[in-house]
């Protein structure tokens, strides 16, 4: 049985992912600001419009999105993105350097090629380029990290609220090959960046959710001594 779209914690929702919408999706991320919605990644494309039922179950109105942030070109996180701007007018937001893949419809660069899938070309509305940017999600703001590694254009994201630090950190058990231009010692120095931030809540890319803190910090060094040491 496929499982309901959750609450995170607060104004954090959990829209979409193996479990709940697809297996070919990553886990989807819906944040609420007050009114103004952002996802975090997008899933595979098929998906979506289980992801729009579920955004829509939970009370919101996917009229309201503004913002899809893709945290990396993979197709399973980038897939259905054109559509939620399509639909909705919502801004596509990555890093320059995974724009590239995606916006020349790169199936080996963007992971297509493992779905039997074609993907895009998909246009980005706005390049990250700096080690840490602030993106507003209505009254929120996020903070997005340079993290590459598992591709060159991988970024993570933060954002403190109620008490809590939540950190978004897709695919950090990777995987790494050379189509997805992967970079283990640039992954390595990423999830030290990441463990810096001493997050309450970890967001995953397709495992899905992990807390306390302790609980963030040994899914991390757990992967670091599995590649790494």
């Amino acid at each position: 049985m496929e499982k309901k779209p959750e609450k995170v914690c607060e104004r954090v929702f959990l829209i979409g992912g193996p479990d709940i919408t697809s297996g070919q999706d990553c886990c989807v991320y819906l944040i609420d600001g007050g009114g103004d919605l952002a996802l975090i990644d997008a899933g595979c494309g098929p998906s979506y419009k289980s992801l729009v039922a579920n955004i829509i179950r939970l009370g919101f109105e996917p009229e309201n999105l503004r913002s899809v942030i893709l945290t990396h070109c993979h197709i399973d996180h980038a897939g259905g993105a054109g559509r939620f701007r399509a639909d909705f007018g919502a801004a596509l937001i990555a890093r320059a350097e995974d724009a590239v893949p995606m916006e020349s419809g790169d199936r080996l660069m963007t992971g297509a090629f493992l779905y039997g899938l074609k993907f895009g070309p998909l246009s980005i509305d706005r390049k990250l380029s700096l080690e840490q940017e602030e993106i507003e999600a209505g009254d929120l703001t996020l903070e997005a990290l340079f993290t590459p590694g598992h591709s060159p254009g991988s970024l993570s994201l933060y954002i403190d609220i109620g008490g809590f630090r939540v950190l978004f950190g897709q695919d950090i058990h990777g995987p790494f090959h050379p189509d997805f231009g992967s970079d283990i010692e640039k992954w390595r120095s990423s999830m030290e960046k990441l463990l810096a931030l001493d997050a309450d809540i970890l967001c995953e890319g397709h495992f899905g959710i992990y807390s306390p803190a302790s609980a963030v910090r040994s899914y991390i060094e757990g992967y670091l001594e599995r590649f790494c040491r």
